[in-house]
């Protein structure tokens, strides 16, 4: 199963209902407060598939492997004790790499694969700012993915006080990353801090999602935009700019 759209990041059901309001293909739970790849609390999830239903595909981060396979794989099984049984699974669960470079990443990434839920897809990230949180490298990621049962790989940045994606690397760099991602059978989402004004940039790097947070978030509070409140407004925006983006359609598709 593949999407092509636009991905959003909610941190509750409130901003799930905003996203699907402003037209996006995928909604994904996590917690911006925790880090990029956040886990929100098992109640949260269960609260967020009940209010998406069917009406979408919804993901969840499972924040940083570097935490245990054992811990990682106890908050799934909350996740799931948690989520109302008429209640759609997953689509797909994200489980961050920093701080694994050295570690067997491989191996204990698998380990955690192995206890997700039936139809679930494995996605495999990739920190594009890797040597900065001691993560394996997209081409190692790629390369391994397709091999540990990844469908999709999700192109992100982990550290989200320093520049975004496209500050860290250029169009052409990332697009031969999707491009060896494509050769390996997999699905790519992009995320990383991604501006609204950048949306179009990013989507002639080639990838199926731009996943977006912070460009969709209203912060009339100031500080950390990460932590201000999704916006139908601001999602039909980011949808408009794929929408009429050469490469990326709207609507999500599946295989």
């Amino acid at each position: 199963m593949t999407w092509q759209g636009v991905l959003v990041s909610v941190r509750d059901a409130a901003e799930a209902e905003e996203a699907l309001a402003g037209g996006a293909a995928v909604i994904d739970v996590k917690d911006p407060a925790r880090g990029s790849l956040g886990a929100a609390d098992p109640a949260t999830v269960a609260a967020v598939a009940r209010a998406v239903g069917r009406r979408a595909p919804w993901t969840m981060a499972a924040g940083e492997l570097a935490a245990g396979v054992a811990a990682v794989g106890a908050w799934i099984e909350a996740v799931n004790a948690a989520r109302p049984t008429a209640a759609p699974g997953p689509a797909a669960v994200k489980v961050g790499l920093a701080g694994m470079a050295a570690r067997p990443w491989r191996d204990e990434l698998a380990r955690v694969h192995a206890l997700l839920p039936a139809g679930c897809m494995h996605v495999a990230v990739a920190y594009a700012d890797f040597d900065r949180v001691d993560a394996p490298s997209p081409p190692d990621v790629i390369a391994a993915a397709a091999g540990i049962g990844c469908g999709m790989l999700l192109i992100d940045t982990a550290d989200k006080r320093e520049p975004g994606l496209l500050g860290l690397w250029s169009p052409d760099e990332i697009g031969a990353w999707i491009a060896a991602a494509r050769r390996h059978g997999l699905a790519v989402a992009l995320a990383g801090r991604i501006s609204i004004p950048e949306i179009r940039l990013a989507v002639t790097c080639g990838p199926d999602v731009v996943a977006l947070r912070s460009a969709v978030c209203s912060n009339r509070g100031g500080g950390d935009v990460r932590l201000g409140r999704v916006s139908a407004h601001l999602v039909a925006t980011a949808v408009a700019e794929c929408t009429t983006a050469p490469g990326l359609p709207l609507e999500h598709r599946s295989s």
